[in-house]
């Protein structure tokens, strides 16, 4: 089974706003979900970001893949340098 990370879309149109969300790769994008880790509002300013950091570093420690736009998100908030840094600290010991 290939787990990604990736976003659900919900709100009105023109309105959007989304969840981050971990599915099978093969469900729909707003279909089925694993679990929820986050939200993100790219229509406010700025635009909201809240993860859960340590879901989000559970899933990928468990193989999940992160979409691109996801993978920019956590960027944005450390979530890939605090991941970078256990995967390294996991090699050496």
């Amino acid at each position: 089974m290939a787990v990604k990370i990736r976003l659900k879309r919900l709100g009105a149109k023109k309105s959007p706003f989304y969840r981050v969300v971990v599915a099978d790769s093969h469900f729909p994008r707003d279909g089925r979900q694993i679990e929820t880790i986050g939200q993100y509002d790219s229509t406010m300013q700025p635009a909201i970001i809240k993860i859960d950091e340590e879901k989000a570093i559970e899933w990928l420690s468990k193989g999940a893949q992160p979409t691109d736009t996801v993978k920019s998100l956590f960027s944005k908030l450390g979530i890939m340098k605090k991941w970078d840094e256990l995967k390294r600290s996991k090699k050496e010991a």
